[in-house]
C-alpha cells in the first residue's frame, strides 16, 4: 500500500487555527466563544483552541449530559475545565429530551441520538445569547466528509476551526496542545447509547478511512487509483458511497429560482457584508 504520511506542522495548524478563531470572532464584534464541551477530543481541541486564540476568561464550556450519558463523558469534560480554566454550565437535557422520545415506544437509537444532538444545538445558541458568545464547532474532516453528523445538531456552529483537519491530525495536535491523555486515548464515541463507539458504527477505523479520504479528497484520487494504492475495493466503494451520498449535509438548503436575484445563485455577499 501506498505509504501515506498525513503528519501536521502542529505549531504552524495551532498559529493559523487560534488567529482563525480571534479573527472570525472579532470581525463581527465579538470578543467570546461557547463550545460544546462533550468529553471527547474533538470538542476538547476546539476549546483548548479557542482559549488561546481569546483567553481563558471569553471562553465558556457547557455541559450537556443526558440521563444515559456516560459518566466519564462528565469526568472528562471537567479535566478541560479544570486545566483550561474557563468557565462552565452544566444542563441535564433529559427533560428536554424524553417528552419526544416516549411519545414512539419504538423509536430507534439514531432517532434519540438525532433529538440528542439537536437539543445540544438549541442550548449552545440558547446559551450563547446568554453569555453574548460564537458558537464554535466541534466536527473534523473526517466526519463531514462521511456525513457521520446530525444536520442542525453536533454540525451546527457560527465558525469551525478544526472542520480541516482528519481525526488522526485532530489527536496528532490534541497531544501539542496538552489535552489531558484519558481524551486523547479512549475510543472516539458520541456518547449517544451504550457502548456506542464510532468506530464500531462505522465499521472501520478512522486510521484506515483518513489514509483513503487523504488520497481521494486532497490528492484527488479516483476510487479505481486507490484500489491501485492498495485499499481494499470494497472499501473504497463503502466510503465513496458515503462521501457523495452525505454530499447535502455539507450544503445550505436549495432555494427554489423564480426570480431575477435569488439568494444563494444571484444575491451573492461575503459572510461579512454590513459588518
Amino acid at each position: 500500500m501506498t505509504n501515506l504520511n498525513l503528519s501536521i506542522n502542529t505549531d504552524l495548524a495551532r498559529d493559523i487555527l487560534t488567529g482563525f478563531i480571534k479573527f472570525e470572532i472579532t470581525r463581527i464584534g465579538m470578543s467570546r466563544a461557547i463550545i460544546n464541551l462533550s468529553g471527547g477530543l474533538d470538542s476538547a481541541l476546539s476549546c483548548a483552541l479557542a482559549v488561546e486564540a481569546l483567553g481563558a476568561e471569553n471562553v465558556t464550556a457547557l455541559r450537556l449530559p443526558y440521563r444515559t450519558s456516560s459518566p466519564d463523558s462528565v469526568a472528562h469534560a471537567q479535566l478541560m475545565i479544570d486545566q483550561f480554566n474557563v468557565k462552565s454550565e452544566t444542563i441535564d437535557i433529559s427533560a428536554m429530551v424524553d417528552p419526544l422520545i416516549h411519545r414512539d415506544p419504538a423509536i430507534t437509537n439514531i432517532r434519540k441520538g438525532n433529538i440528542m444532538a439537536r437539543v445540544r444545538m438549541i442550548v449552545l445558541y440558547d446559551q450563547s445569547e446568554v453569555f453574548k458568545a460564537l458558537p464554535v464547532g466541534t466536527g473534523n474532516k473526517t466526519e463531514i466528509l462521511l456525513g457521520y453528523s446530525t444536520m442542525y445538531g453536533d454540525s451546527a456552529s457560527a465558525i469551525n476551526p478544526i472542520g480541516d483537519l482528519y481525526k488522526t491530525q485532530v489527536r496528532q495536535l490534541s497531544r501539542a496542545m496538552n489535552i489531558p491523555a484519558p481524551i486523547i486515548d479512549k475510543a472516539p464515541s458520541a456518547d449517544l447509547w451504550e457502548d456506542q463507539t464510532d468506530e464500531k458504527e462505522l465499521g472501520f477505523t478512522y486510521e484506515e478511512v483518513d489514509k483513503l479520504l487523504y488520497l481521494l479528497v486532497d490528492q484527488r484520487y479516483s476510487p479505481q487509483e486507490a484500489v491501485e494504492a492498495g485499499f481494499d475495493e470494497a472499501f473504497v466503494k463503502t466510503v465513496t458511497t458515503r462521501i457523495r451520498r452525505n454530499q447535502f449535509k455539507r450544503m445550505q438548503p436549495p432555494i427554489a429560482k423564480i426570480s431575477n436575484r435569488t439568494v444563494g445563485y444571484d444575491f451573492l455577499y461575503l459572510r461579512d457584508w454590513g459588518t
